[in-house]
């Protein structure tokens, strides 16, 4: 099984949820010359790890968070891949339907306002789905 992987700190905890702090980056950003490219980039991020035992975790403390692949593309597929297809069919229907350019983009726009909806009510279940592991450094 393959792993992705995030070394991290442990930023808050609370009940069954450990809050980490990852520092992602963009591939390139190790090269001698990412000081100078507006390609590489680095952001702070929180993810959540839901764990049963947060006891033998410590604020501060150096983690590695990770998820299998598997569950990396379904995380992609359900944050960019449904919609991008979502948009894709709505703008070709809608400018079959009425021959407007301009409708049509309006309608692809807002066709993902109910599908981020359903996301949101969806995200106990989602949780479930896309978990993150944690293991000590």
């Amino acid at each position: 099984m393959e792993k992705i992987t995030h070394a991290g700190i442990v930023d808050s905890i609370e009940d069954d949820c450990i809050h980490v702090r990852i520092l992602q980056s963009a591939s390139c950003s190790a090269c001698k010359i990412s000081g100078h490219c507006n390609a590489s980039e680095q952001k702070e991020k929180i993810i959540d790890v839901f764990h049963h035992d947060t006891s033998s975790y410590k604020i501060g403390q150096n983690v590695m968070v990770y998820t299998n692949t598997t569950v990396g593309y379904r995380a992609t597929m359900l944050g960019y891949g449904l919609p991008l297809v979502i948009m894709v069919v709505v703008l070709f229907v809608v400018r079959a339907l009425t021959g407007n350019d301009g409708t049509a983009a309006l309608c692809s726009l807002a066709a993902l306002i109910p599908y981020f909806f359903v996301i949101y009510l969806m995200r106990n279940k989602i949780r479930e789905i896309v978990d993150f592991k944690i293991e000590s450094k």
